[in-house]
């Protein structure tokens, strides 16, 4: 409770330790006791014993602490369950030394800063170089327990009056924010098979693949860059042969991401938050595997800029697209997604009109669809291959039936677990099996 009424105490308030509290009450006490005997020395004691924290309260809030706070996140960006080390640089401003100080952290959501600590001794501010005798620097690790947008700060530092009798606490310097995003899981393989032009099935990037070397390597021309040689391909060849970088292209694919789950109970909220780590994983891997992934959410979009959140990306939003090296973008983006409600159909909208009209390799991750939602699925099938749906335990055996009748390969998640081994089930040839739909 007394860590309920510091955090609701006005800033400018300062407040009796336990000591001044006692010097309070025993001046208090010895005061009644004077007057009821008449004695003069009892009473001149009560006095200076009530002077003395009311002197205290007045000394701590007169004389504040002028410091400044630089404040660092390490890394910037952390994953969810991973530990971050948040680290303070204390600078002295005033003339006088600063001694006797404590300070505490405040972090917000559910992370738990230590506890307030004593403060080592500044020398008076001078204009010396960070690091000198007016600065401290003080570190902390924090474990974010879930993904979203995290503050740090402001620093709140105290110091008491020489007696240690009262207690003054001020916030100094500025908030900072950083992104706890989603776990993710490592997947085995090295991405999606697509389909070529002339109907044949093939892997959509061949420059991680073994024979990678003979599809992107030409002879040596004079004036090509020697950065560009491909020496595995001149070992095989016995000529001097180079990358043909120019005649490289990174396929598209779709990650259609479930945002309007109905309801919030806690059953549908931690499916959520694991759908959530199943489009990081799967679009960590895509990206890293070379393609330009587009992200849909089936709700008002809540990653492309604000002006193009209306209906959905299936709906006509404008398409969001991660390009080769976006993994932390994405990931980024989707630390802040939250369950939306559907916006409400208008007769203007053209769903898929933003997706146009050729075939790409699609994951969607779904919670828990409605009839539109399912609708919409359809529809997109025609226009994705593979059509691969990884569907967690709150959608409904109707739903997934549906799905598969509409041609969608459809995995079951049931936790962070068997993400691999969904995957894997994902890119194994052959349709659906029975079995994983079952608990």
């Amino acid at each position: 409770m007394s860590a309920r009424r510091r955090r609701t105490r006005p800033a400018w308030l300062p407040w009796l330790t336990l000591r001044g509290g006692v010097f309070l009450l025993a001046g208090s006490t010895l005061a009644v006791v004077g007057l009821v005997l008449g004695r003069r020395d009892l009473l001149f004691v009560a006095v200076l014993l009530l002077l003395l924290p009311l002197l205290a309260l007045v000394f701590v809030s007169v004389r504040p602490v002028r410091v400044h706070v630089g404040r660092a996140v390490f890394p910037a960006v952390v994953a969810a369950g991973d530990s971050a080390l948040i680290s303070l640089r204390i600078r002295n401003l005033s003339p006088r030394p600063v001694f006797g100080a404590r300070w505490r952290d405040t972090v917000s959501g559910s992370i738990r800063p230590p506890e307030r600590r004593d403060l080592p001794t500044l020398d008076r501010g001078g204009s010396g170089p960070d690091g000198g005798p007016d600065s401290a620097r003080v570190d902390y690790p924090v474990l974010p327990p879930s993904r979203g947008l995290y503050t740090s700060g402001p620093l709140q530092l105290g110091r008491s009056d020489p007696f240690g009798l009262a207690f003054h606490e001020r916030p100094v310097g500025e908030p900072q924010d950083f992104i706890v995003t989603p776990r993710v899981t490592v997947l085995p393989g090295s991405g999606l098979a697509v389909v070529s032009g002339d109907g044949a099935s093939r892997e959509a990037l061949r420059n991680i693949s073994p024979n990678a070397d003979e599809l992107i390597a030409r002879e040596y021309r004079p004036g090509d860059p020697l950065r560009r040689v491909n020496w595995r391909a001149t070992a095989r060849h016995g000529e001097l042969m180079v990358r043909q970088e120019e005649q490289r292209s990174n396929p598209e694919a779709r990650l259609v991401l479930d945002t309007t789950p109905p309801g919030s109970n806690p059953r549908t909220t931690c499916a959520f938050e694991l759908a959530i780590e199943v489009a990081a994983s799967v679009g960590v891997h895509l990206i890293g595997a070379g393609f330009r992934m587009q992200l849909v959410e089936l709700g008002p979009s809540q990653v492309a800029p604000g002006a193009e959140r209306e209906h959905g990306g299936l709906r006509g939003d404008a398409p969001v697209f991660f390009d080769v090296g976006g993994e932390r973008p994405l990931l980024e983006a989707l630390s802040t997604v939250q369950p939306i409600a559907a916006a409400p159909a208008t007769p203007d909208e053209a769903p898929l009109r933003q997706l146009g009209t050729g075939q790409s390799p699609t994951v969607a991750i779904l919670v828990e669809t409605d009839a539109r939602g399912l609708a919409d699925l359809r529809a997109l099938r025609e226009r994705s291959h593979p059509a691969i749906a990884f569907v967690l335990a709150t959608v409904s055996p109707g739903s997934v039936v549906t799905l598969r009748d509409a041609g969608w390969r459809c995995i079951l998640v049931n936790t962070a677990a068997d993400i691999p081994e969904a995957w894997d089930s994902a890119l194994r040839p052959g349709p659906d099996r029975e079995g994983e739909l079952d608990e």
